[in-house]
């Protein structure tokens, strides 16, 4: 699957916050949103226009896609089985994104940000339910038991990513053995639960609905 190459920051100063793309840098002084806090470009600086209707649902789903590491296309697919599911479109179009194997790394903290989360999961460092997984778009659900590889259990990345986001709690819907380096799906996330930056799910589905 294709994936986004280019400088990651700007992503950043185009949606006007922090999306945390780079782990333990967003944390620092060395953040662009702190050293540029405006759209990248020549005019940059200039560009005051409100956005409104069309303009802030398009705004909503590149933020979210660029939270998530999705492009278009991969995006647009999770939106259409999310709309065929039971239920509110919006809440499980987020369900999905947050149930996919490099975000729930990423939650469980063996990754500083979903590109070393993805990465982790690419180079066959996890398993679930004792079966080697290395497709990061692999949707867990209840009942599964996610960890490192015996074979893995020392790799020295996610060793310290495990101690860089000691103090990020756990997300309700799973049981997380820090120390076990697995966790367990006890369910669905709920909506409270999804993300750590606020998204509007609504404009999204509004957008796709046009």
């Amino acid at each position: 699957m294709a994936r986004y190459l280019g400088p990651v920051c700007r992503l950043c100063r185009r949606e006007g916050m922090k999306l945390f793309l780079k782990g333990e840098r967003c944390h620092s002084e060395k953040c662009a949103i702190e050293k540029r806090n405006f759209v990248p470009g020549q005019h940059g600086k200039d560009r005051k226009a409100k956005i409104v209707g069309y303009g802030l649902q398009l705004r909503e789903k590149q933020k979210t896609k660029r939270v998530y590491g999705l492009l278009e296309t991969q995006f647009r697919n999770t939106f259409e089985k999310a709309a065929h599911m039971k239920g509110i479109t919006g809440e499980n179009l987020l369900g999905l994104l947050e149930r996919r194997l490099d975000t729930v790394i990423y939650r469980m903290g063996f990754g500083t940000s979903r590109a070393q989360a993805r990465q982790v999961v690419r180079h066959g460092h996890i398993q679930i339910n004792g079966r080697k997984v290395d497709i990061p778009s692999f949707v867990v659900k209840p009942g599964d038991e996610v960890a490192v590889r015996e074979s893995s259990r020392n790799n020295p990345t996610i060793l310290s990513a495990r101690d860089a986001t000691a103090h990020a709690p756990a997300p309700g819907w799973m049981d997380v053995d820090r120390d076990g380096l697995k966790a367990r799906v006890n369910g669905m996330p709920r909506r409270d639960e999804l993300v750590q930056i606020p998204i509007n799910e609504q404009l999204i589905v509004e957008l796709y609905s046009k």
